[in-house]
């Protein structure tokens, strides 16, 4: 089985090194990089092929929000999970709605990064209950799932699990570059950027449970 390829970035070579030292030790995932500021950890990103991507959101030079906001326009595909020892909502929804796929705090057990590392990388979203409960409780927009077609909404139950285009189109039976159609139009139709928001939509609107 393939390893899960991580950037570490975080502006505390300390930090980044008790993270290099602990993950190094899972036969399941690779540490391919480190960088110290956001400007640097889209660089290795573009230059590097990687899977997920630990991010601080406090940096000196620009923060994890800046820098999520600049890996969605650079086209980065890898996710992204925010390592962080802010608490407060007003500093987490906005990385919610930059495209992080989960948020861990910095003292989490070393075990439980690990496998919230599997868990992203797998298409799972991982969110606190408070920020996930606060994002859900407002500014998502208005119920647009009435605009999808009843295929669009089957798809988007399937993102929502956290399931890739190749696996959805082996579970309803579809090519799979039906599959991306049906994500492009989804996407547009919900008025969101990525696939972290539609599934965080679909459960927002009852979708799922």
């Amino acid at each position: 089985m393939a390893k899960v390829r991580v950037l570490i970035t975080d502006d505390h070579e300390m930090v980044r090194r008790g993270l290099r030292t602990f993950l190094s030790l899972h036969d399941d995932i690779e540490v391919v990089g480190e960088a110290a500021s956001g400007a640097q950890c889209v660089s290795q990103a573009l230059a590097t092929p990687v899977d997920v991507i630990l991010l601080d959101l406090k940096m000196p030079e620009d923060d994890g929000v800046a820098t999520l906001r600049a890996l969605r326009a650079a086209g980065v595909a890898a996710k992204v999970l925010v390592v962080t020892s802010f608490t407060e909502l007003v500093q987490l929804l906005p990385a919610v709605r930059e495209g992080a796929a989960g948020i861990v705090y910095k003292n989490i057990d070393p075990a439980a990064l690990a496998n919230a590392i599997r868990s992203i990388h797998n298409g799972h979203i991982l969110l606190p209950p408070e920020v996930a409960s606060a994002f859900m409780a407002g500014g998502a927009g208005p119920d647009r799932l009435g605009h999808l077609t009843a295929r669009e909404r089957d798809v988007l139950a399937q993102i929502a699990h956290g399931r890739s285009n190749r696996e959805i189109a082996r579970e309803l039976n579809l090519a799979e570059k039906t599959v991306k159609t049906h994500v492009s139009s989804i996407l547009g139709k919900l008025g969101v950027d990525d696939r972290t928001q539609a599934a965080l939509y679909a459960v927002r609107h009852g979708l799922i449970g």
